[in-house]
């Protein structure tokens, strides 16, 4: 039999490979809706369909240990005694990862007392006899004693299980210097630090080989152990038994009776639909056509188990008396709409019930025909709607009666991973593909929906989504969401005047001093260098100046900012002065260039001399709003260069002058309102200095007589509390002894015990729920709060002490927000809301409503929220961002 002519067997080894998946991929990219992790089994399935597409195995199985226990921890009880717990996010993958195995008709392999590596020698072994090629895919070392001219081995890098190095006896003896059958005798003096089998001290690979090489075999070794000379000598002669039970441990069983050989193993059809099936429950969506791929599913097979369980309708195009027609037929059921977006403006609608789509071109005929609809209180579904309700007010038509938005909703439920994109919340949550049109395609293969298809969808996956969604989770989404984000498209549509001059004077001034201070530096050293290269500045910082090493790097030594702060606080150069002026000049120049940049941007309105900002809602995991294009939460807060860059942030033409509002320390309000702390709510009643009179507490002194370095500490220790900071961490915020902000800590205590306990208590109920909970029913799950690494875990237990807080915080701004905007436009004021960065409004005031403007701000920002202190917010007055703040 010619080799071409050989049937090839693969044979795999289960646990081990998904273990090491498991590492490679991040734990929280892979959770599906119900928590379960599936990184393992995703990791594992994409280098197993790989595998199996490029090797076309004839037959296939693959193996898995039962249990820790087996025959070698009976002979041996320390045996891999030193390997730690499975990781809780691992556990629980592995049946599963049986159970998509079985879906594909692959054979597991198991056998109690017996590990998986036995069982891949003894299908290598009878594989190779029985005139297969054989390939064992494992990540245990000792099956580099199975290789031989007709069985090679395929190991995963250091970098994961997607890169496999093929093994053949060449190899071995390429990389250990000995033949595959040697290679138990090298590990038997080396040992095997994870299976806990300790080798010869001071013996490593290199002495093993010469070792073997002289005397031929271990055996002979062993028995000329008192020929061999020196300390290594005498270790090996105190070592002899070890060596031996590490040989005969390392030993593979060859001859294992597994009721079944290889010729049992050939490669069977895959069940489509079970595959489909076990792929919808772990939220594989784009793993399904790689494994039809790698198993040579036909077409037709495929795209019958990839069908949708209901097929979505055909829309009908109707013109405006038609749609006017089927509006009213539709009455006040809940409709879905989708409009498509052409420049800006509307070019298509598409709407759909549960049984019917239609669908129009965007004109003025059927802008009169759906505008009183759509400006109606009929229940509305749209998918991702804010830049859909833009277009619709720039065409003149303000939608109202929004009901749901699925993306955002899938934001409340996931906000670590939020599903982005309809599809994807197609694939979660109806287990079905979302026809889309491959964009990287000029003439796309497959069309994709159509505007009226999507809202038929978008429909189906509001009906599956509200069924997810807690009552607590579900009222955020209406009554604080769903109002915020008709808010942000009026703001977003009405831009904020910038002044390019300003901007612009301020960016050739950096620019000016970033080149006379590199000059400064290129002195300091002697030449010239890229000040923005960390790889030059490594060579200049720890080999040319010799300053003390900072944090180790993939690529070296850390050479970012606040490292290089700490190293000038503690080797001051003055060379890391001028690179850290540069940095800070470059830097800003950069958050200008950006802002300059956009002005007048948005081509649906023209070039206005305005910056449209776009602010998303699901861009954090608190609540909090982001913006970008551009992104104005980067700009500086409160430092003479930040405000150089708001000044230029002015008032607009027909508008008399800007009014700032923000909330004076909320954060330690909504902190003294959870925890109930009498002394903090005494302090917020009281009218005084927050920060004084808990010095004065702590401190034991009068209210007058605390210094400003005591308020310091205090301020400190009061918002790093929110942000689980610890002693150390306090210590070197303060620059002070980690004792004495030891110490601090447990006078603030002493002083405000139910703070304390308010967080350790949050901390705890998150562990048993799963998720933290703000005021308002806003969740933020938690699942690393359970994890066994304890990095991940301390990690969620300061998330989680501040998750309520911050989060309760960005409701209550959101409520402000929405509620303003609706007070200005039903009492009909010209006055707009442009701005919601970080705590603070900025409103553009109308000539003659400075009175009422200024009233409607600070009554809706101090009721937005019952809390057992009162909401303070400060409000100031100017031409510009800069003038008006406070």
């Amino acid at each position: 039999m010619t080799d071409s002519a050989k049937p090839t067997l693969l044979v795999v080894d289960g646990h081990s490979l998904a273990y090491r998946a498991f590492f490679a991929l991040p734990v929280d990219n892979f959770t599906t809706k119900d928590g379960q992790h599936t990184n393992g089994i995703y990791g594992f399935l994409s280098m197993f369909v790989n595998l199996v597409k490029a090797e076309q195995p004839t037959h296939l199985a693959v193996a898995f240990d039962t249990s820790r226990h087996s025959f070698r921890t009976d002979q041996y009880a320390e045996y891999k005694a030193n390997r730690s717990e499975s990781p809780a996010e691992f556990k629980g993958q592995i049946p599963l990862l049986q159970e998509c195995l079985a879906a594909m008709n692959v054979p597991v392999l198991t056998q109690e007392g017996i590990e998986a590596d036995d069982i891949l020698a003894t299908l290598a072994t009878q594989g190779a006899a029985q005139g297969f090629d054989v390939l064992v895919c494992s990540g245990d070392r000792d099956t580099i004693q199975l290789v031989t001219d007709d069985v090679t081995l395929l190991y995963p890098s250091v970098q994961g299980v997607s890169q496999l190095k093929r093994y053949t006896p060449d190899a071995v003896v390429e990389k250990y210097g000995l033949p595959p059958a040697n290679y138990p005798d090298i590990a038997a003096l080396v040992g095997e630090t994870s299976d806990n089998l300790p080798g010869v001290p001071k013996v490593g690979e290199k002495t093993a080989v010469k070792w073997i090489t002289q005397w031929g075999s271990l055996d002979a070794l062993l028995d000329n152990a008192d020929k061999i000379t020196g300390v290594v000598g005498g270790n090996l002669r105190e070592h002899l038994d070890d060596v031996r039970r590490n040989r005969s441990l390392n030993a593979l069983l060859r001859d294992v009776d597994l009721g079944i050989g290889p010729a049992d193993l050939a490669v069977q059809p895959i069940d489509a639909q079970a595959v489909r099936d076990i792929f919808a429950r772990l939220e594989f969506r784009t793993l399904l056509p790689r494994v039809f791929d790698a198993v040579g599913v036909d077409a037709e097979t495929a795209a019958a188990s990839a069908a949708p369980a209901v097929a979505a309708p055909v829309p009908t195009e109707l013109d405006a008396p038609g749609l006017t027609a089927w509006l009213a037929a539709a009455g006040e059921t809940e409709v879905a709409v989708t409009v498509t977006i052409d420049g800006g403006m509307p070019a298509r609608i598409g709407l759909a019930t549960a049984d019917a789509a239609v669908e129009s071109r965007w004109s003025e005929e059927t802008a009169a025909a759906l505008g009183p609809w759509l400006e109606s209180e009929s229940p509305k579904v749209l998918a991702d709607a804010k830049p859909q309700v833009k277009a619709l007010r720039r065409a003149g038509v303000r939608l109202r009666g929004l009901v749901f938005d699925p993306i955002l909703a899938g934001w409340l439920l996931r906000p670590s991973f939020p599903d982005k994109r309809l599809g994807d919340l197609v694939d979660r949550y109806l287990d079905e593909k979302l026809p889309e049109a491959d964009p990287t395609q000029l003439v796309p293969e497959t069309e994709g929906a159509t505007p009226g298809q999507l809202s038929w969808y978008i429909l189906r996956v509001t009906e599956a989504m509200r069924g997810e969604l807690p009552a607590s989770v579900a009222a955020v989404l209406s009554d604080i969401e769903l109002p915020t984000l008709d808010t942000l498209a009026d703001m977003e549509l009405a831009g904020v005047a910038v002044s390019h001059e300003k901007l612009s004077g301020f960016s050739a001034e950096l620019g000016a001093r970033a080149d006379a201070v590199a000059q400064l530096a290129y002195a300091e050293i002697g030449r010239e260098v890229n000040l923005g290269s960390p790889k030059q500045l490594q060579e200049v910082l720890f080999e040319q100046l010799e300053l003390p090493k900072t944090r180790k790097t993939k690529t070296g030594y850390s050479t970012d900012a606040a490292v290089l702060a700490d190293l000038q606080e503690s080797n001051p150069h003055p060379f890391l002065d001028l690179l850290l002026q540069h940095r800070e000049a470059t830097k800003l120049r950069q958050i200008i260039e950006s802002l300059d940049t956009a002005i007048g941007n948005d081509r649906a309105i023209g070039a206005d001399g305005r910056i449209h900002t776009t602010y998303v809602q699901t861009g954090s995991q608190t609540g909090r709003l982001s913006s970008t294009d551009p992104n104005l939460q980067n700009i500086p807060i409160r430092n003479e260069e930040s405000r150089r860059i708001r000044a230029a942030f002015e008032v607009g033409e027909g508008y008399d002058t800007l009014l700032t509002a923000d909330y004076s320390q909320i954060e330690m309000r909504i902190m003294a309102h959870l925890s109930g702390d009498a002394g903090l709510i005494e302090a917020f009643n009281s009218g005084e200095d927050l920060h004084r009179f808990v010095g004065a507490r702590v401190f034991g002194v009068d209210p007058a007589d605390v210094t400003p370095a005591m308020r310091t500490k205090v301020k400190a220790m009061s918002y790093g509390l929110v942000y689980g900071l610890s002693a150390f961490g306090l210590s070197k915020q303060l620059r002070i002894e980690q004792s004495e902000a030891k110490l601090l800590m447990t006078e603030y205590f002493a002083r405000f015990g139910a703070v304390r306990d308010y967080l350790r208590s949050s901390v705890a109920q998150a562990r048993i729920d799963g998720y933290t909970e703000t005021i308002f029913g806003r969740r933020r799950p938690f699942p690393d709060l359970a994890s066994p690494n304890r990095v991940l875990r301390e990690n969620a237990e300061r998330a989680a002490l501040n998750a309520p807080i911050q989060g309760s915080a960005a409701d209550i701004m959101k409520i402000a927000l929405f509620r303003i905007h609706d007070e200005l436009r039903r009492r009909e004021l010209r006055s707009r809301i442009l701005l919601q960065i970080h705590d603070e409004l900025v409103v553009e005031v109308a000539p003659g409503e400075w009175d009422a403007v200024e009233q409607i701000v600070h009554d809706r920002m101090g009721d937005a929220a019952e809390l057992s202190v009162p909401l303070d917010v400060q409000i100031g007055r100017g031409e510009n961002w800069d003038v008006a703040g406070h």
